[in-house]
């Protein structure tokens, strides 16, 4: 199905009279409730505020006579004594949490990597030597058994999978599961 000029202009109409997207989809023929949620969406058409297909009448006022005419209230009973109120606490700043890290849109460069101080000198060393020896894999080219480590910057030509063979159970090889696989203490002390 695709949308042409006649489809998206019998869906706007229908979406001004406040159809329903069901409804819609259903005149439309071929087409779902979703599509049509998300054309809707696409073109930016308004969002409506009663969400339902027609709006509900206001409910008519009662005429002055009528009003005369309902029974005065019953007087009610004294009320109740209010119970004490704790007194206000003061206000206590919010937990400072940790702030999301921003996310990259799809194009632009990565942030640096971890710095060699944040990894042991010994796994860096092990690794620096591994990748020595790699394969040099493509992604078409790794099995389960080749460690798919990724080497270099995905937007450039010089970008390819350490290809060694993996540590059993692991997806890496025994130099990168080193590196990815940090004791629980060591990633506790390297946040401080």
């Amino acid at each position: 199905m695709s949308w042409t000029e006649e489809r998206v202009e019998t869906l706007k109409k229908m979406w001004a009279e406040g159809q329903s997207a069901s409804q819609i989809a259903k005149e439309l023929g071929g087409v779902t409730r979703n599509a049509v949620i998300g054309k809707v969406h696409r073109l930016g058409l308004s969002n409506r505020a009663g969400g339902g297909t027609t709006a509900k009448p206001a409910p008519k006022e009662k005429p002055a006579a009528a009003a005369k005419a309902e029974p005065a209230p019953k007087p009610k009973a004294a009320p109740r004594p209010a119970p004490e109120k704790p007194a206000p606490v003061a206000a206590q700043p919010a937990p400072s949490t940790p702030a999301r890290k921003q996310i990259i849109p799809a194009g632009q460069p990565l942030p640096p990597q971890p710095s060699a101080n944040e990894i042991s000198p010994e796994a860096l060393a092990s690794v620096r030597e591994v990748e020595k020896k790699a394969k040099k894999l493509t992604l078409m080219e790794l099995t389960e058994r080749t460690c798919k480590w990724p080497i270099g910057d995905p937007a450039t030509d010089d970008f390819w999978f350490c290809g060694l063979a993996v540590q059993q159970g692991k997806p890496y090889c025994e130099a990168h599961v080193g590196v990815a696989f940090q004791p629980m203490s060591s990633r506790r002390d390297r946040r401080r």
